[in-house]
Formats: structure tokens, sequence, C-alpha cells
């Protein structure tokens, strides 16, 4: 109960140097499985395979922008030509679920600041990977999904050959219908025009 104070009293704060109040803002948010249901999910935040081990989610879907889901689908179709596919680990995220990330990782390397808004809950951002469609399992890659270490950083070059090519297969498809990569998290992508995007706080259960 206590907690639950706490963060509204904070949303309050936000809301109030941000000089808007997110809950009345409108919005496109899609299920990405209603635009593309070939992509598959492993939403960690709804579960406690994650790095707060708790449920900070109370649905296991991906909700985007409209555009930005669209824009994942085409990615999704290109990497079907080499018999491959996306999985994703997180998209939209209500403010409230930022603030309790934030609580137990406040470093903006790899955890938006709420007070700012951040990148997820405007519904922009997307932290992905990819699989093999034959056996839907994931292709090697740096590091596990939430590795705040310099080897999930997209300098990072001590790889082997085959990380190094799957990395930048999944950068170069991302980045052709729009997506920018964050340097310090290899499987996060950003719509490119994420900052004209208003920031939300609308619950899974609103929305489904």
């Amino acid at each position: 109960m206590y907690a639950n104070v706490r963060i509204n009293v904070k949303l309050i704060l936000v809301m109030s140097i941000m000089g808007t109040t997110c809950l009345a803002v409108s919005h496109d948010l899609v299920d990405i499985q209603s635009i593309n249901p070939s992509i598959k999910l492993d939403i960690r935040y709804a579960t406690t395979n994650n790095f707060t081990k708790q449920k900070v989610y109370r649905s296991a879907k991906c909700y985007l922008r409209r555009q930005v889901a669209e824009a994942l689908s085409r990615v999704q179709c290109e990497l079907e030509e080499q018999g491959l596919g996306l999985k994703v680990w997180d998209g939209y995220r209500p403010l409230q679920a930022q603030w309790v990330l934030w609580e137990i990782v406040p470093d903006p390397r790899y955890v938006s600041d709420p007070r700012k808004g951040g990148r997820h809950t405007r519904g922009t951002a997307v932290d992905v990977t990819i699989v093999r469609i034959s056996d839907g399992k994931e292709v090697a890659m740096p590091t596990g999904f939430d590795d705040f270490t310099e080897k999930a950083w997209r300098s990072y070059n001590n790889l082997s050959e085959e990380v190094k090519k799957n990395r930048q297969l999944l950068q170069t498809v991302m980045t052709k219908p729009g997506f920018v990569g964050l340097e310090t998290e290899w499987w996060h992508f950003d719509w490119h025009d994420w900052k004209n995007f208003d920031v939300l706080d609308i619950s899974f259960e609103d929305l489904a």
C-alpha cells in the first residue's frame, strides 16, 4: 500500500514537471501480434525471469505505437526470408513500471529516468533478438537480456565472429525501416523520432 502511494506521488511530480497529465494523452498503441502474429514474445517483466526478480507487468503482451509495430513487422518479414524471425522481450512500458525499474537500477545508461519520461514509456522502444524459425531457438548474441556490463555494448568486440555477425544482422534489419540502436544495449532499439511521442501511463488492463 505505502509503495503504491509513494509511486503515485512521484507520478504527480513527474506529470507536473512535464506539464501534462499522461493518463489524458490519446494513443495508438497496438498489440504487436495483432499486426504480425509470427513475431515471438518472451515478455520478461511479466515474469520473475528478469533483473528485478519480480513481476512488474500484469500482462505478457507487447504494445507499440502503430507505425512502430508496422515497421517491426517489416523486419520480421525480411528475416523470414533467411529462415529467421524476431523475439520481443519488451515494448511499451507504463510509467509506473518505469519507476519500479529505476528504483532498482537508477543508471540512465540502462534505465531511463522516469522524471524525464523514458523511451519504452512512449511505446516507441522495443527489446528484441533473433530466433531460428526451424526450432524457435535464439541465435548466439553477446549477452542475455538486461546484461548491465560492457559486453552488451554495441562497441564491444571481444566476441566470436558468429556473435558479431548475428549482432550486425539485427542492427542492419532494424535500421532499415527507421529504428536506432541504443549504444549500451545490443537488444534495444528506438523509433527514430521517439522524442515526438507523448509519455503514457496506461495500464495493460486498459489496453486489453
